[in-house]
């Protein structure tokens, strides 16, 4: 997939196109579909699709206080959609001078002119340009004047439960790993880098991997069920996301026991996939109950990894090869 950005957008070889808009944070289960109804029509047409986005996210820069914490970074968001087939990814930065551009503007310069659209689809709802004026009205009468056809996509839904970026984000907020799945298509995913920590685990005859993490939706404090890209291989884990309660706590850190593993991680990237969560954080009374907890925790992991989903568990990069 070919990303294109700042005069690439305007300096490129497309003489034609199919086009979608959207920030696609998550690159949930109802994105999946609109990439793969723009395929479609890109083969039936015989034009390269291409998906347009935004960095920053519009709301970080226009009302950084009410931002939502995204579910992926850029650059796990770039690996999903070109795993989901499309030919070219656009990247508009999002400014303040770039907000104010009219919704007719940014259609005819830079969909049509820039990008050699011929045809767009849409998900429901949607609203661009200045003020969120631009509608699939809008689409609809510029359609007709600078030559280009036009797709409102109804919602993507399970049958009950309508999928998005927000609802994605409420769950995974709210610790439901599970119902994260159902709405992503694959396990919740942070990645990052191993980096030194307090070493507790090891003294506990538990060694963990503290990961420094650019993700910024990171599940509440508990522990959880994951599955651990490392390097080419997937490995499973137990991980805990908190503050060390039992050892009188401080900052919140991110660790993973990795099950049957013996090896040195420190500076290697490594990715979680989130499974479910066994239970919340907790103090102990002493060392000896946290370690018969952490016992059950790893019994319980291993049960629930046994029948984990192998579909569902998508890193979204080689770590090794895609460090940030």
């Amino acid at each position: 997939m070919r990303i294109l950005t700042g005069p690439e957008i305007f300096n490129n070889d497309l003489n034609g196109s199919v086009i979608t808009i959207g920030n696609f944070d998550g690159v949930h289960r109802g994105h999946l579909e609109i990439f793969r109804r723009l395929t479609l029509e890109g083969r039936r047409l015989g034009l390269p699709t291409v998906a347009v986005t935004f960095e920053p996210h519009p709301v970080a820069l226009l009302s950084p206080e009410n931002a939502p914490p995204l579910i992926t970074t850029f650059a796990q968001k770039a690996v999903l959609i070109a795993k989901a087939g499309i030919d070219c990814l656009a990247v508009i930065e999002f400014t303040r001078e770039f907000s104010q551009v009219a919704a007719d503007a940014f259609v005819r310069d830079i969909l049509c002119k820039a990008l050699g659209m011929r045809h767009i689809i849409i998900g429901h709802d949607y609203a661009f340009g200045r003020g969120r004026r631009g509608n699939y009205e809008t689409l609809e009468r510029l359609g007709k004047e600078c030559g280009f056809t036009l797709e409102d996509l109804d919602p993507v839904t399970d049958g009950g439960t309508i999928f998005s970026s927000s609802l994605a984000r409420r769950v995974i907020a709210a610790g439901d790993l599970p119902a994260a799945t159902a709405i992503l298509g694959r396990y919740h995913v942070i990645s990052g880098r191993v980096v030194h920590g307090r070493e507790m685990g090891r003294k506990l005859g538990y060694p963990t991997a503290n990961i420094a993490t650019a993700n910024e939706l990171i599940p509440p404090d508990g522990v959880y069920a994951v599955m651990v890209a490392v390097g080419d291989k997937i490995l499973e884990g137990a991980c805990n996301i908190g503050t060390k309660p039992t050892f009188d706590g401080g900052e919140r850190t991110i660790e993973v026991f990795l099950l049957d593993f013996a090896g040195q991680l420190y500076d290697h990237e490594i990715a979680l996939c989130f499974v479910r969560r066994l239970r919340e954080e907790k103090k102990f009374s002493d060392i000896n109950e946290l370690i018969k907890a952490i016992e059950q925790d790893v019994a319980a992991t291993r049960a629930i990894l046994a029948a984990a989903d192998p579909t569902m568990v998508k890193p979204l990069f080689t770590p090794e090869k895609h460090s940030s």
